[in-house]
Parts: C-alpha cells; sequence; structure tokens
C-alpha cells in the first residue's frame, strides 16, 4: 500500500477521554506561573509532556551558577495545549520496556550490528536510570523493577521468536545477556498465558507515568538558584512559529506571543502542525487502553511481570502491567481495527473511543491468564491516545534542518519510556553547549536529517506504520 503525504491534523483537541493514571490530578496539573506570557525567554519548549518537561529538567541541572537570566526573563518556557501531561504520556501503559527482541533485529538488518546493539544498550540503561532518578528526587510514582514476558500463542511466531533470539545470542553483544527464551514445554508454566507456546523474558519497569512527570514539575518549579528559571503556562496552545535569525523567534499562541532565543518542539505525534516539513516524518496514530480491576471479594494470582502478549492467529498483541494493587493496565489490540485507516491514521482525536474495541478487553483477563476465571475482573476505564510513529520507526532528536536554534524530540512510536530521559539529556547538553548530536552520543538513529526528512516525502506515506 502507498499513501500521499499526510495533511497535518492539527493541535490536541478539547475533552479528550480521561485515562485512569489522570484520575487523581496533581495540583500543577493546570499550572500557569504567571497569569500572563512571559514576554521573553531563553528557551521555549514546546509540550508539557515526558520530552518536554525531561528536557527542561536536564537544561536546569546541567547549568553552571550564573547562567540563568534575571528579572522577568525567564531561562525556561514550557507551553502546553491542554493540561500538564494530558498527551501520550498521561495516556500510556506505564510501561518501561526495553526493545530488545522486537524492533532491534530490524535496526540491525537495516544499519548493522553495531547500531543495533547501540540502541538496545541506550534502551536497556533507561532502567538504572529511572531508579538512580526516583531515588535522587524523591519522586514517588509507582516505580517497580521487574520483567517483561513477550508471550507466544501461535506456533509459528513462537518459532520465528526462537530463530531470532538465537540469532541475536549468536552476535555476541552484552545486551542479550539477561534475556531468555523459554519453548512450549514450560512456557505457560513460567509465564501463566494460557496456551503459551513459547515466551521471552528481558529487564523491564513499570511506573503510574502522570505522578512521574508531575513530580519531575514539582523539582524544576522549586529550583534553589533561581525561582523563576522556569515559568509553565498550561492551557497555551502554540499556533506557529516564526523566526527573525537565528537567535530570535517568535511563538505565536492562543494568548499572545513570547520570544525566544532557542526553540524545542517536544510536540510528538501533533509535529507536524507546526512543522510540515515533518508531516510524512511523524504521523499521528490513535490507540486504546484500559484499566482493569477486580471486586475486593474476589482474589486473583499476582501478576509478578509485565507482559505483551501475542493472538492465537499470530495477527496481533497486546501490552500488559500489574499494578501493586493488583490491578492491570493493558491496550493495543491495534490488528482489530488497523486496515480502518479513518480511524487511526493521522488522526488527533483522542475524545473519542475507537470502535470495535472499546469491548476487547472485557473478559481478556479471564480468557487469557491462569487463576483469572472467576475473578469477576472487568474495565473500569477505557480511553484512547495519540501516538506519534516515524516513517522509519526511530524517533527525531536534534537541530531541525535548515531552522537553526529550533530543536526537535519527537516521534517515538509508541514506545518512548525507554527511550525519552536519555536522549533528552543529550539533546539538553546540544542546546545548553552547542554540541553537535554525535558529540552528545545519542544512538545514531535517532538523529534529524535532511535525508531522513526526504526518505519519507518520497516513499510511501506510512513506512514501517503500515507494515509492521
Amino acid at each position: 500500500m502507498t499513501f500521499n503525504i499526510p495533511k497535518p491534523p492539527g493541535l490536541p483537541v478539547p475533552n479528550p477521554t480521561t485515562p485512569f493514571w489522570r484520575t487523581e490530578p496533581h495540583r500543577l496539573d493546570k499550572l500557569r506561573t504567571t497569569p500572563e506570557l512571559p514576554r521573553e525567554s531563553d528557551i521555549v519548549i514546546i509540550g508539557a509532556g515526558y520530552a518536554g518537561v525531561s528536557i527542561a529538567y536536564h537544561l536546569l541541572k546541567a547549568r553552571k551558577n550564573g547562567e540563568l537570566s534575571k528579572g522577568s526573563r525567564p531561562y525556561i518556557t514550557i507551553l502546553e495545549a491542554r493540561e500538564v501531561c494530558s498527551g501520550a504520556t498521561g495516556r500510556n501503559g506505564g510501561h518501561l520496556r526495553p526493545d530488545l527482541h522486537g524492533h532491534i533485529p530490524t535496526y540491525i538488518e537495516r544499519y548493522g550490528v553495531e547500531a543495533g546493539a547501540e540502541l538496545a544498550n541506550f534502551e536497556l540503561s533507561h532502567i538504572k536510570a529511572f531508579k538512580n532518578l526516583l531515588a535522587e528526587e524523591g519522586i514517588e510514582c509507582d516505580f517497580t523493577a521487574t520483567r517483561n514476558m513477550t508471550v507466544f500463542l501461535n506456533e509459528a511466531r513462537a518459532e520465528k521468536a526462537r530463530e531470532m533470539y538465537e540469532e541475536l545470542v549468536g552476535t555476541g553483544r552484552s545486551f542479550m545477556d539477561d534475556v531468555y527464551y523459554t519453548g512450549e514445554k514450560n512456557a505457560e508454566g513460567i509465564s501463566g498465558v494460557k496456551g503459551a507456546k513459547a515466551c521471552l523474558s528481558s529487564p523491564a519497569g513499570t511506573l503510574w507515568p502522570y505522578k512521574f512527570i508531575l513530580g519531575l514539575v514539582e523539582k524544576i518549579t522549586q529550583t534553589d538558584a533561581d525561582a523563576d528559571a522556569v515559568n509553565i503556562q498550561a492551557l497555551t496552545p502554540v499556533t506557529s512559529v516564526t523566526s527573525e535569525s537565528s537567535n530570535l523567534h517568535t511563538i505565536h499562541t492562543s494568548r499572545g506571543t513570547i520570544h525566544a532565543s532557542k526553540v524545542i518542539y517536544a510536540t510528538n505525534a501533533y509535529t507536524s502542525a507546526l512543522l510540515p516539513e515533518y508531516a510524512a516524518n511523524i504521523v499521528p496514530c490513535r490507540g486504546i487502553c484500559t484499566h482493569i480491576t477486580v471486586p475486593e471479594r474476589n482474589k486473583t494470582p499476582f501478576l509478578p511481570y509485565s507482559y505483551i502478549v501475542g493472538t492465537e492467529d499470530g495477527k496481533g498483541s497486546s501490552y500488559l502491567i500489574s499494578r501493586p494493587d493488583g490491578s492491570i493496565i493493558v491496550g493495543g489490540a491495534w490488528y482489530t481495527f488497523k486496515p480502518e485507516l479513518e480511524k487511526w491514521y493521522n488522526v488527533v482525536d483522542d475524545s473519542t473511543l475507537i470502535e470495535p474495541t472499546k469491548d476487547y478487553y472485557h473478559d481478556y483477563m479471564q480468557q487469557t491468564f491462569r487463576g483469572w476465571e472467576d475473578s469477576g475482573a472487568y474495565v473500569k476505564e477505557i480511553w484512547t491516545g495519540i501516538m506519534g510513529f516515524s516513517y522509519d520507526s526511530a524517533p527525531h532528536v536534534g537541530t531541525i534542518p535548515g531552522k537553526p536554534g529550533q530543536y526537535i524530540c519527537a516521534g517515538f512510536n509508541g514506545h518512548g519510556m525507554p527511550v525519552i530521559f536519555l536522549a533528552t539529556q543529550g539533546l539538553a547538553d546540544m542546546v545548553r553547549t552547542g554540541k553537535s548530536f554525535e558529540e552528545v552520543k545519542l544512538p545514531r538513529i535517532y538523529k534529524t536529517t535532511r535525508e531522513r526528512i526526504y526518505a519519507a516525502r518520497n516513499g510511501p506515506a506510512g513506512g514501517d506504520i503500515l507494515d509492521d
């Protein structure tokens, strides 16, 4: 299938569905640091989700004393179209899962073993980075270091997974040292998934993503060196950006304009609304997620892992985490609506549910896991979210080609949790010091380039999105 370059669909819509993660709004959810927009700022970050808030955190943490501007000009201003963390981060599966055996073989095939291993190790390093960060900053977000079980219910998929596992082990790279394959004899017993034909176990983590981001917001708005270092303006959609020079940019919003020396687009799925040159590179795609709970009177086996569970026909899968209270977050079911592009492809509407998936997870736990048959588990919350899928399945990070003083960190393919924190650390170093992409040592395939932009424009729009 081939398609024309998507037309940018626009900004976040009002009144989105409410995810479980946002059922306990934080006091800073609708933060406006000042009643009016600052007239100027050294750096403006567009987007107050995982990427935008992490960039601000790294910029503040790495700065030297005396670098902050004083008076009415904040060092950093963050602009958010809706509430803080109301986009993809506040609507995801709470799954910190390095993809050591999913897309890595594809990256190895395209770019070589060295590049694939570089990416795998980069994702894997996020588990330790999260552990250290949360301990250092004292952020409570239900973080748990665990293991992921990728479970195959289809024999052909199971055999393919075994072959892939053996091939990756054969590369001799360290990222496979803590990955294990279990065949059909023991797969069901180890995973707890009925009818499992095989499973792969690897390091992972789970957390409450909204609490994580709002915890970071608390830290960056309580900077000891300068109380006015960061100005956050929620409910302030950016409509356009114009530039007079490489260090003078005007950010136009629904509430007025702000001038900045540097602009960072942490806009993920909504990037093309402000940067139309990325329309074929980062496409908004709609997905579904649910929160499943069990009546208090019933008891169920606690699931000690996170999961990716395939379907019996091998056509799709679901991702799943268990929460400390025993409830479940599960989402996916993409294969049920994938052929109907109008329901999900190039769509930014997260105010409605996706038919027919609203009933897909009705009895999912009873049907899938041993010991859950009489649990009475039911879907308590269900919501949609908008992911930013890139044409070549890699994020875009770095200086925007042809736009000096403007930077991007977007296009995470529904896989931002084990990518964004350290990617933004590298980008913050670029913004603060003027270092090149290569100097900050981010995975090479993340670099946004003219070549990647042109490849998406000239190829079948959607690329890997449609072939996954």
